[in-house]
């Protein structure tokens, strides 16, 4: 009996100590309760609002890029992402139910992607599950936005009919691949680059904010529109480019590159006066006849010139004083032993002899360009290139676009100087620069020595209104003497004139020019890869007398047999060159108020049967002066209003000299001899691979150039 007691006893016990810990339990929970309602409810109550109601940026509408011209290069464009709230308070289950079925044949039309049962079932589907943000469609345009809000139940209103729209931007370009890199949007990583990355903040504007609750699963709606601060718009952007001259060397650039399957080439046209970029092409081959705009190789793209540099390595000679025009080098025959066992070559076998500073740029002979630079500096080496310090060449531009890379050109305290380093940079090797920084050296020679800075924009505008005016900038007044300006531009004349960039001398405006090949180093093998590649390139402006624009154009790794800048860039040039000529009156010759002096035109001639050209002086009226036979080939000329025609002397056992002829005639002349002929090219010999006066062997092939 006593153990029931004590049994009963500690059950009891038990039960009071449980029930002691609940009661305490309780008041702690009582008291937390408490705490929190009334010692703590304000920053509860702060936190909740917090969390279900907060303030949002608004994005603003990013500015516009405009051409020059006035055309539309960059714009953004809203688009929009459509969601439902199923269970918004105003669309009760009548409403709902009644309008089911219109509203989804309406979805289903619009966004075909899915049938009307489709629609129907999902709709109810998200109705039952209470879901708020239901999805309807992502990148909607607002022609489509406008349409779905009148459909059943959305047209109730922006909050009755729970249709939830969340606006975005997506960056047009109205031309397409035209400029992309200059204006720079990149599409894949979404950033601003170009145009766009150097004036973000001008196009950008100032964001909004606007205060949104929470209705589910982190899904916010607006509330309360009279706290809204609205964005302020971007900023329009009027570039320096022509679009009209942007898509001539557009269509010219990437037409040279498919024939040529370069693999990538870039072309530039400035304004003399101003520095005005009016075209500026990228093109990168992705396949064998597609290519597109996916680097700035312009400005980024840093290489060795070439035959083009051999413009500031005379003009630094003529500038010190110690040479001129006239002055008369020795081209070694064509071939120059340098340092190293190194054989410094000209493109045409066997030289040119001797010839003056001028005919060596003329006809860009490496050797008498070396030998130039040599005379002078070979002891000296420093001055030479403190002289092209000088001409600012060495310096980066300073462009509003990202990404220019800096020019390279070394000094003899560089650990890369070499016996070989003089004579290399004199004809644009062991050195880099951009095709800008090219152009814009040639465009300072153009514009008399003063040097101006490339400019990308001309104005800011706000609603049409200009708020900014961007000025010409000078870089350089005057790089150098007048003389030496007059001098070089002498030289340039003489390229198209008598030189290498034939293939500019029929415009009916002077063009002033120089060509460049240049072969390209290839990693651990550099130069002395079997699988040779070139960088062909031609820089010149016009007219030559009284410039006003300047281009260059850069095609890289052209396949085709030649590799010479004016047969690979000079279509190019061209064609632009010849789109701004039409387009500007200004350049226009006027018309002779002398009739009289138009009714006599006499055809360009160089050679030919004496037969062929009596025929063509006879149908003309033209005076002749013609020695030989009628079989007879002549060399001609033109006098006055007619022609002077000499003999060529042919014989049977020497290579005669081709330079001039017509295709039919040379191959008619080399058959004679039984000679095997390769022909690149198309109008008149300009070259040929045999030198004339050489024996004719059994067996001989020559190739002959046309231009």
């Amino acid at each position: 009996m006593k153990e029931t007691k004590d049994i009963k006893k500690d059950f009891l016990w038990r039960i009071y100590l449980m029930y002691f810990f609940i009661v305490l339990f309780g008041i702690a929970v009582l008291f937390k309760a408490g705490t929190i309602q009334i010692a703590e409810g304000d920053y509860w109550k702060a936190k909740h609002d917090r969390e279900q109601v907060k303030k949002v940026s608004i994005n603003a509408s990013r500015g516009n890029i405009f051409s020059a011209d006035g055309s539309l290069l960059a714009t953004s464009v809203p688009i929009f992402e459509l969601r439902m709230d199923l269970i918004s308070d105003p669309i009760t289950d009548k409403l709902f139910y009644e309008n089911l079925d219109s509203l989804a044949l309406c979805l289903s039309q619009t966004f075909p992607n899915r049938s009307k049962s489709t629609w129907k079932t999902q709709l109810k589907k998200a109705r039952k599950n209470k879901d708020r943000y239901f999805l309807i469609a992502r990148k909607v345009d607002y022609p489509t936005l406008k349409k779905v809000r009148t459909f059943p139940i959305f047209k109730l209103g922006k909050y009755k009919g729970g249709l939830l729209v969340q606006q975005q931007s997506r960056r047009e370009l109205p031309f397409k691949n035209m400029a992309m890199r200059t204006i720079g949007y990149d599409r894949v990583s979404n950033k601003p680059l170009g145009l766009e990355g150097a004036m973000n903040k001008e196009l950008a504007g100032v964001k909004g904010k606007r205060l949104v609750q929470k209705i589910a699963n982190g899904v916010f709606r607006p509330v309360n529109q009279d706290n809204e601060i609205e964005p302020q718009d971007g900023n329009d952007i009027v570039a320096t480019i022509d679009a009209n001259i942007q898509d001539v060397a557009h269509h010219a650039l990437e037409k040279q590159l498919i024939k040529e399957k370069a693999h990538h080439g870039c072309a530039i046209l400035m304004e003399v006066k101003t520095g005005a970029i009016r075209a500026m092409v990228n093109l990168t081959r992705l396949d064998s006849i597609t290519y597109a705009e996916t680097f700035n190789y312009a400005i980024g793209e840093g290489v060795e010139p070439g035959s083009t540099f051999k413009l500031a390595s005379i003009m630094a000679a003529m500038e010190d004083g110690y040479t001129d025009l006239d002055e008369i080098v020795d081209t070694e025959g064509g071939k120059k032993a340098l340092a190293g066992g190194y054989v410094l070559k000209d493109s045409h076998d066997g030289g040119y002899g001797k010839i003056s500073v001028k005919q060596v740029f003329e006809k860009s002979s490496n050797v008498g360009t070396a030998n130039i630079v040599l005379k002078y500096y070979k002891k000296q080496p420093q001055k030479f290139i403190d002289r092209l310090y000088s001409f600012g060449i060495n310096k980066p531009l300073g462009i509003i676009l990202p990404g220019e890379h800096n020019p390279y050109i070394k000094d003899v305290k560089s650990k890369f100087w070499s016996a070989l380093s003089l004579p290399l940079m004199s004809i644009g090797y062991e050195e880099k620069l951009t095709a800008l920084q090219i152009l814009n050296f040639y465009n300072t020679v153009a514009n008399n020595g003063k040097m101006m800075q490339p400019q990308f924009i001309s104005e800011v505008q706000s609603k049409g209104q200009k708020v900014k005016t961007f000025e010409p900038v000078v870089l350089n007044p005057s790089i150098c003497s007048q003389s030496t300006i007059d001098k070089a531009r002498e030289m340039m004349e003489g390229v198209v004139k008598e030189g290498t960039a034939t293939y500019l001398r029929t415009a009916p405006y002077q063009i002033a020019a120089k060509t460049g090949t240049a072969q390209i180093a290839q990693g651990k093998t550099g130069y002395g890869s079997t699988n040779k590649k070139y960088l062909a390139s031609l820089c010149g402006y016009f007219p030559a007398k009284d410039p006003l624009y300047s281009i260059i154009v850069m095609i890289y790794d052209p396949s085709r047999a030649s590799i010479y800048g004016n047969e690979v860039a000079g279509p190019v040039f061209r064609e632009i060159a010849d789109k701004v000529y039409s387009n500007n009156k200004s350049i226009h010759k006027p018309l002779q108020k002398d009739t009289s002096a138009l009714l006599v035109h006499v055809p360009i001639i160089k050679c030919g049967k004496k037969e062929d050209i009596q025929k063509i002086a006879q149908e003309l009226s033209l005076k002749t002066a013609l020695e030989g036979n009628q079989k007879s080939y002549l060399r001609v000329k033109q006098e006055n209003d007619g022609f002077v025609g000499t003999t060529i002397i042919l014989n049977d056992s020497e290579v005669p000299k081709l330079i001039g002829l017509g295709l039919r005639d040379a191959l008619s002349i080399l058959e004679n001899q039984k000679i095997t002929v390769k022909v690149i090219g198309r109008g008149t010999v300009r070259k040929q691979s045999l030198t004339a006066g050489t024996k004719v062997t059994q067996g001989a092939v020559i190739t002959i150039e046309l231009s």
